[in-house]
């Protein structure tokens, strides 16, 4: 059954390919999803200041600005969901857009139609994280083994009492772990909670996280312990602050 999107749905398509443009924007009109599209990212601005944008859909190479750093400035300064379309099939390309902050991506030629089903997936689980964020907005902090993690501020202090600065991906795979400790949890799961691409050739990209986390905050695995096969479980009690 086909997940219902938002009334009035609004997608931002920028793309210099106007085949491409106008392939994308009549397949979602005729879903009855509204598209504004432009050539180029010089306009991005202002669109998103007169428009109510639901979701942005970017094409990775651009004339004159990479989309790689629109993607970066958008993550910012909003959590918008930010969808691309690469022509490129390395895989290390592609995980480096979701690292600065896209939520899926997709792989030129494509069609309309898987498309507008990743988009109901987007949708839904971008729905899913409001609800987690709602939750978060009473919550001060979490407090656990002598770390302290700021949501306001997201970051983490250490036991040493130096504060570490936390990116979107880490506090939010941070935030994943918190809201279920003592719990295991599947790379799914933590794809999904964590606003990774819930994709299972990206399930490894949460083990690329975990390290980095892990290293970051100078957790060891009696901390994050790993399940095998399985996936992972914050290991120690958490007191929340509201």
């Amino acid at each position: 059954m086909n997940t219902p999107l938002p009334n009035g749905m609004h997608v931002l398509l920028i793309d210099d390919d106007a085949g491409i443009r106008d392939l994308i924007s009549d397949y979602l009109n005729d879903n009855d999803i509204r598209v504004t599209s432009l050539a180029s990212g010089r306009g991005i601005g202002d669109v998103l200041f007169r428009e109510c944008i639901d979701l942005v859909i970017l094409e990775r190479k651009l004339p004159g600005e990479d989309g790689m750093h629109i993607v970066l400035k958008l993550r910012e300064a909003s959590s918008i969901p930010i969808f691309i379309l690469t022509g490129l099939k390395e895989e290390a390309d592609r995980v480096m857009g979701l690292e600065l902050g896209a939520d899926d991506y997709l792989t030129k030629p494509f069609s309309p139609r898987e498309l507008l089903a990743r988009i109901r997936a987007l949708m839904r689980r971008t729905r899913r994280h409001e609800s987690i964020a709602s939750e978060l907005s009473r919550i001060r902090s979490y407090r656990f083994s002598g770390w302290e993690v700021s949501v306001r501020l997201r970051s983490a202090t250490l036991p040493s009492g130096d504060r570490v600065d936390l990116t979107n991906a880490e506090f939010n795979l941070l935030a994943a772990f918190l809201a279920s400790p003592q719990r295991l949890l599947t790379r799914d799961q933590l794809l999904t909670k964590s606003r990774l691409r819930n994709d299972e050739v990206y399930d490894r990209s949460i083990d690329v996280q975990v390290a980095r986390l892990r290293k970051k905050l100078a957790f060891d695995t009696s901390i994050i312990h790993t399940e095998r096969g399985t996936g992972y479980m914050l290991n120690v009690p958490v007191d929340i602050a509201y």
